[in-house]
């Protein structure tokens, strides 16, 4: 295999293989028969003719954060060095290497007064979110992550680089804007920019006993929270600290707009932290402060089709440990808004996102089921936020999983590519 490639070749027993087929989540075991890392699409296209003319199976990541371990017998590709960034501010139009960071992105196209469609975590591919769908900051105001793709790069299963847009195939166009890696490798993408000459954000924190006041203002402030507004809640339990609430928000507009719109969280006891501020939209990443190195956790997220009074007494009836993080999210506007991807409009107003470290994992899975079902869920979930216990069927309707099986058969009869969660 190390004479198909310009790139690296890690296999079994030798230096640095267990680094290499490592993924983003430490909890993750990740088996593979050997790493590839492509240094370029030429590179991915040798591979996969390789694959497909030995009966090879193919998983792709990048830095793999959506891992579920599905990777027995399969070779690994690692798109992390496809790295290139191209920014036209005048089209608003970015073209980005499928190994490409969000942060990164950010940090090209801050300097031209835009944005693309950041989340939580400047160390996420582009490419990976966008082929889950992606929940970002700027959802409200522009939909899902998918919804801002323009045209994607990728090698078939026959080892051929084709330019994918919904004109020359609208079938695979759909499956890739949010279906998962299971029908293509994507090796770069396009994708709309949007303004973002100002931008306001950041965290506010309280000790946990103000949670039922910090709930209340919350709900006040999504109540009427316009479009370029974003507000998430979030219930913290650190190890080794006390419990605290905290209101996370971005405004894509100027800061006294913004600090109207969020005047509810001033009347609330005073806080531990305020960090809220005006902020280039390459700075996002430190509102949450998620980890940059990878960790591990578990995880389990839904959709709540409300946050009335009784879900807020269910969320405060007990502590949340041995969770570190409840997280709600709301969502709204252009969530609803018709997409051209297999989730659709998000009708659900608001996401749950769970988290918990491994250290009594029984014991957090517990939790996180107690949750689920104590709440009012729809009964999917968003497919970025899938964990390695579910299937796309936690995700999709019945309608669009057949869509994505009859469009895996027809672009990889031969079952080349197993993403994550495959079809």
């Amino acid at each position: 295999m190390k004479d198909l490639v310009r790139g690296t070749v890690h296999l079994p027993g030798t230096p640095g293989f267990d680094d290499a087929r490592q993924p983003w989540n430490l909890a993750i075991t990740q088996p593979v028969d050997a790493v590839v890392e492509a240094a370029d699409a030429a590179d991915v296209a040798a591979l996969i003719r390789h694959a497909a003319a030995t009966g090879r199976t193919v998983t792709t990541q990048a830095r793999g954060h959506g891992a579920t371990g599905n990777t027995s017998g399969a070779v690994l590709l690692r798109t992390r060095r496809l790295d290139g960034v191209d920014i036209d501010p005048v089209a608003r139009r970015a073209r980005v290497g499928a190994g490409v960071l969000s942060g990164r992105l950010q940090a090209a196209a801050a300097p031209h007064g835009l944005t693309g469609m950041p989340g939580s975590s400047p160390v996420v591919s582009v490419a990976g979110v966008a082929l889950g769908g992606g929940l970002s900051w700027f959802g409200r105001a522009h939909g899902w992550v998918s919804d801002n793709v323009l045209a994607f790069d990728v090698v078939d299963a026959t080892g051929t680089e084709r330019h994918v847009t919904a004109t020359s195939d609208p079938d695979l166009f759909w499956a890739l804007r949010g279906g998962g890696g299971d029908f293509a490798v994507v090796t770069a993408l396009e994708l709309a920019l949007h303004p973002a000459p100002s931008l306001y954000g950041g965290r506010v924190l309280w000790d946990f006993a103000h949670a039922p006041a910090v709930i209340d203002a919350y709900r006040r402030i999504v109540a009427t929270a316009p479009d370029e507004l974003t507000v998430w809640l979030d219930l913290l339990h650190f190890p080794g600290a006390a419990p605290m609430v905290a209101v996370d928000a971005t405004y894509l507009g100027p800061a006294d707009a913004a600090r109207e719109l969020l005047v509810p969280l001033d009347a609330l006891p005073a806080p531990v932290s305020d960090s809220r501020r005006v902020m280039a939209v390459d700075e996002l990443g430190s509102i949450t402060a998620e980890p940059t190195d990878p960790s591990a956790g578990l995880s389990h997220a839904e959709l709540l089709t409300t946050l009335d009074d009784a879900v807020v007494a269910a969320l405060l009836k007990d502590p949340i440990a041995p969770l570190l993080s409840v997280q709600i999210r709301h969502l709204g506007g252009a969530f609803t808004r018709p997409s051209d991807s297999p989730h659709g409009p998000l009708t659900e107003p608001f996401a749950l996102y769970l988290f918990g470290l491994p250290i009594d994992p029984e014991a957090v899975l517990a939790k996180q089921a107690g949750y689920a079902a104590a709440l009012p869920v729809s009964g999917r979930k968003p497919f970025t936020f899938l964990n390695p216990s579910e299937t796309v069927a936690d995700a999709f309707d019945s309608a669009a999983v057949a869509r994505l099986r009859t469009i895996k058969q027809a672009v990889d009869p031969k079952g080349v590519f197993r993403g994550s969660f495959p079809v």
